[in-house]
């Protein structure tokens, strides 16, 4: 059945930890390792600026080595030495990865794929979420790590499970979809209504009929899929709050979960209510940089939790294991992740792992002490950051305030990923990447947000990709203009509503009205493109996709000239009221749709905080302090109005920063040069 609705959170906007500092380290593991070395990583750990480890992730075999008999004195050992050296731990549940005794046990608590393969032990999440024997496990080893540890002082941050998002197809699984279909949808026959089964003669006689997506000849049906992406978040979700209640049941620390920025595998707006902080892992590749799809991650995890600092419990220290061929990161690399991640909110930045393991699956990912020991380069630069963090206190707790925002939502993202849709390379991600680009490039501050947030505070909102959309949301998403607000909607938008069903009509169906647009059909794009003319920025070429929409008591600022559309808008603006409403049907080139995007900016009011940024400088405002990442192979001076000092120990003349190559800054700003 569904998750029950959550209690509000209890713990100050600002909560991390309680610490009034920034927060580092990485995993701990040191069931991997002889009780001398502990010893040894503690005070590395004290020297390198450590303040935060995660320990007990992947620890349950070492917990719980047979049902029922718990062995405590190894961690009761490592949690007394890591709070004598004044750092605090992430301790987490184990249920991301049961012992092999639980299956050998309870077969049915290993899950089953597609296919109906049995998932076998050796690896990690082979756990089924709806045996009842795992669920009783999981509640129990929560419920011992609770009672024995939840008055330890080094305890600072309760963790549940790893990187939710499992998905598992078995009969016990296909029971607890149906009766989450029940709950949401009520009778058989509205379910068949919803999901459309007259189409290929699926209508269902009986509830027992209904299963999961399991493999089949074809395509699924599309709202079939969309529904089980629903369930298994909330599947998830319930099995969070089974161990969740134990640790809160124990006393008031702070619980988390580690997502995983844009995956698909969980619904992270319909849990936010249920963390006291979120966080996320992310792996950025440094054979191929992408700080701009960095930022908007780091956005998107701000904006789940509603504004509030949030942390990086996982990132790489140098090369991870799983990519085809691991380049490394390098130092200037490393550094500028973790500033960029406190730039756009974090309260803490962490690393998988502190001490490389010498066996297991992930041997060669790379560690903050890495094999070769403290003497190396890579160390250095894990112990020159932590110095560097040290100095960054005044940020802890402060928020990035945001006057523009981009609307994201996860069954809109599942909607856009189906398959048999008009074109799989018209990706969600990719054009909500592109949308926020400009953003990033000119250092201003926004949020990620779901279509139904108070959108309010944003004089700015900006809907790159929303396939599926309630009622409801749309309306919310109508109402900017109305005040007087400026909204940029882009292509294939309020296509479908909540059950997948595509909305019959002129679209964007519930936003033509505010738009000014009648659409008549969609026509992905052959190679090469089609020509655009327009007079504010020429004519370019649009790729991958165009629309065939009518324009209704709007201005046309660019029109298609070719591919059967010569003359037809591809690009409108209409004004309502004090506010504007544009949309963008097509696919235009970056520059292009920078340009489109900053004109929408200076509509609304918004500017770049620091004007004339040069080349190769990324710039990012929290609080009162404005982060300049150079990652330029050349030095760079930048000046920022209102500059008052660097707190990472660099020169301020005139408001003017000198940035070496690969340069950071944390530059304090007056109020009057804000």
């Amino acid at each position: 059945m569904p998750t029950p609705s959550s209690p509000a959170n209890p713990f100050p906007a600002n909560v991390v930890t309680g610490r009034h500092e920034l927060l580092y380290g990485g995993d701990y593991n040191p069931e991997q390792w002889p009780r001398e070395v502990w010893r040894e990583d503690v005070a590395l750990m004290r020297e390198a600026g450590v303040n935060l480890v995660t320990v007990g992730v992947f620890s349950w075999a070492s917990i719980e080595p047979e049902p029922g008999r718990f062995t405590w004195d190894w961690l009761d050992e490592v949690l007394d030495l890591l709070h004598a050296a004044g750092i605090g731990v992430d301790l987490a549940t184990p249920s991301a990865s049961a012992p092999p005794w639980l299956a050998r046990f309870h077969p049915e608590t290993s899950s089953v794929d597609a296919a109906g393969v049995r998932m076998s032990v050796g690896s990690r999440n082979h756990f089924c979420p709806s045996a009842p024997a795992y669920r009783d496990a999981v509640v129990t080893v929560a419920r011992a790590l609770a009672e024995r540890y939840a008055d330890h002082p080094a305890v600072e941050l309760w963790h549940v499970g790893n990187e939710f998002g499992q998905t598992c197809f078995c009969d016990l699984c296909a029971d607890a979809f149906r009766d989450w279909l029940r709950a949401r949808h009520g009778a058989l026959d509205r379910l068949d209504e919803a999901w459309g089964t007259t189409f290929w003669s699926q209508r269902y006689a009986d509830w027992s009929e209904v299963v999961p997506p399991r493999a089949a000849p074809y395509v699924h049906n599309p709202a079939q899929l969309l529904d089980f992406r629903r369930f298994t978040s909330d599947r998830m979700l319930d099995l969070y709050r089974l161990q969740a209640v134990e640790l809160r049941r124990a006393g008031d620390v702070p619980v988390t979960t580690n997502f995983m920025g844009f995956f698909p595998g969980v619904d992270q707006h319909s849990w936010a209510a249920d963390l006291d902080v979120v966080s996320d892992d992310h792996y950025a590749d440094p054979e191929h940089p992408t700080p701009a799809r960095t930022a908007l991650t780091h956005d998107l995890l701000r904006g789940v939790g509603k504004g509030r600092p949030w942390l990086l419990l996982e990132q790489a220290a140098g090369a991870v294991s799983w990519r085809p061929h691991n380049v490394p990161k390098s130092p200037v690399q490393m550094l500028q992740d973790s500033l960029r991640a406190v730039a756009h909110g974090a309260d803490g930045v962490c690393y998988f792992q502190w001490r490389a393991s010498a066996a297991g699956s992930e041997q060669f990912h790379s560690a903050m002490l890495p094999h070769a020991g403290p003497d190396t380069r890579l160390h250095r630069a894990v112990r020159h950051q932590g110095a560097l963090l040290g100095r960054l206190g005044p940020v802890a707790g402060t928020r990035v305030a945001a006057r523009a925002a981009l609307v994201f939502d996860w069954p809109s993202l599942w909607a856009s990923e189906l398959p048999a849709r008009p074109s799989e390379r018209l990706r969600a991600t990719d054009q909500l990447e592109a949308y926020h680009r400009p953003f990033w490039e000119d250092g201003i501050p926004v949020d990620v947000v779901p279509p139904g947030a108070d959108l309010d505070a944003y004089d700015l909102v900006v809907v790159p990709a929303l396939q599926l959309v309630s009622d409801d949301d749309a309306a919310n998403l109508a109402r900017v203009p109305a005040r007087g607000g400026v909204l940029l909607v882009g292509p294939f938008a309020a296509v479908q509503d909540p059950t997948g069903r595509v909305r019959t009509g002129p679209f964007p169906g519930p936003w033509t009205e505010v738009l000014g647009v009648a659409g008549e059909d969609w026509r992905p794009l052959p190679e090469g493109g089609v020509r655009v003319r327009s007079e504010a920025w020429g004519e370019f070429i649009a790729d991958t996709w165009s629309e065939r929409v009518v324009a209704r008591d709007t201005d046309v600022l660019a029109a298609y000239a070719g591919a059967g559309l010569d003359g037809e808008p591809a690009i409108l603006r209409r004004s309502v009221g004090d506010g504007e409403a544009w949309y963008v049907s097509t696919v235009p080139p970056s520059d292009v749709l920078g340009r489109v995007v900053r004109d929408c900016a200076r509509a609304a009011g918004l500017a770049a905080p620091v004007p004339g940024l040069p080349a190769g400088v990324e710039a990012a405002v929290r609080g009162d302090v404005v982060f300049l990442l150079n990652a330029d192979d050349v030095a760079r001076d930048v000046t920022v109005p209102g500059a008052v000092e660097d707190l990472l120990g660099a020169a301020v003349v005139d408001g003017r920063v000198g940035l070496e190559p690969g340069g950071v800054a944390a530059v304090r700003v007056s109020p009057a040069g804000r």
